[in-house]
C-alpha cells in the first residue's frame, strides 16, 4: 500500500530532479551509453579471445529461453549504446523547449517518456535481430563468430548501399537531422504525448539506420571495430553538415568494400 510518507518521498525526489533537470539529463545521456560500452567492450574482446569470460554463455549447444534472453540483452545493450548518442540532440532540444514553456522545469522531465518511446522502437529491432540471428545460425548461414560468409556479407553491403540513396532513407535522415522541424510538426501535449513523440522519432531513426545495423552481420555481430565504425558513421551522418549529401559517398564506399570482398573470395 502506498503511504503518505512514500508519496512525499517520491514528490521530493521529483522536485530535486526538476530543480537540476538539465544537469541530470546531460549526465544520463552520457552515463547510459558509457555503461553500455563498458559491457560491450569486454564481451567483444572475449568473443574474439578465449570465450571464457563475459561471452562464455554463447558457447552453449542448446539455445533455451535463458540463452535467447541473454542474446536479446546483448543486442539491446548494443543498440542503446550505438543509437542513444545520435538521439541526444533531439532529446536536448525537446527538453529545452519544454523548459521554456509555461509549465516550468517539471515539463522538461517529459524528455524521459520521450526517450523511453525512442528506445522502445530500437528494443523492437533488438527482438527482430535476435530472431534473425538464431534463424541464420540454425541454417548454418552464420559462423560461430556471428558473421556471414563473404558472398553473403557482400550482398548485405550492396543492399545497404542501395538503401542509402533511396527517398525513404533521405526522408528519415532529414527528420533525424532537423530536431526543431521534427518537434514542430510532431509535438503532442502531456507525458503520453511525449512517449508518442519518442516513438515517432524512433521510427524515423529506424527507417534511417536499419540497413546499416544489418551490417553487423556482415562484419561480425560482436566485432568491436565494426560496432565502433557504425556508431561513428551514424553520428556523422546525422550531425555533420554533409550528412545527407554524404549518403551517395557512403553508398559508393559500401559497394567498394563489397567488391573487395568478392575479389578476395
Amino acid at each position: 500500500m502506498v503511504t503518505a510518507s512514500t508519496r512525499l518521498r517520491d514528490s521530493t525526489a521529483i522536485e530535486i530532479v526538476a530543480r537540476h533537470e538539465r544537469t541530470v539529463l546531460v549526465a544520463t545521456l552520457i552515463a547510459i551509453p558509457l555503461l553500455c560500452w563498458a559491457w560491450i567492450v569486454p564481451m567483444a574482446r572475449d568473443m574474439y579471445g578465449a570465450m571464457t569470460g563475459p561471452s562464455a554463455w554463447m558457447m552453449t549447444a542448446v539455445w533455451d529461453a535463458r540463452h535467447l534472453a541473454l542474446l536479446c540483452a546483448m543486442w539491446a545493450v548494443m543498440m542503446i549504446g550505438m543509437m542513444l548518442p545520435s538521439a541526444a540532440p533531439t532529446l536536448l532540444v525537446y527538453a529545452a523547449v519544454m523548459r521554456r514553456s509555461g509549465e516550468g522545469p517539471r515539463a522538461a522531465l517529459r524528455v524521459y517518456p520521450m526517450a523511453a518511446g525512442y528506445l522502445m522502437v530500437w528494443l523492437g529491432f533488438t527482438v527482430a535481430a535476435t530472431l534473425l540471428q538464431r534463424a541464420l545460425s540454425e541454417r548454418l548461414v552464420l559462423s560461430p563468430m556471428m558473421s556471414l560468409s563473404p558472398a553473403a556479407a557482400a550482398l548485405v553491403l550492396v543492399m545497404a548501399a542501395a538503401y542509402q540513396i533511396t527517398p525513404a532513407k533521405r526522408a528519415c535522415l532529414d527528420s533525424c537531422r532537423s530536431p526543431v522541424a521534427f518537434l514542430t510538426t510532431h509535438m503532442r501535449p502531456g507525458a503520453l504525448g511525449a512517449l508518442r513523440l519518442g516513438l515517432d522519432h524512433g521510427l524515423y531513426c529506424l527507417g534511417c539506420c536499419w540497413a546499416l545495423m544489418l551490417l553487423l552481420f556482415a562484419g561480425g555481430v560482436m566485432n568491436l571495430a565494426v560496432i565502433g565504425a557504425l556508431t561513428a558513421f551514424v553520428l556523422v551522418e546525422k550531425l555533420a553538415p554533409a550528412g545527407v549529401d554524404g549518403s551517395w559517398l557512403s553508398a559508393i564506399c559500401l559497394i567498394a568494400i563489397a567488391a573487395w570482398i568478392v575479389i578476395r573470395i
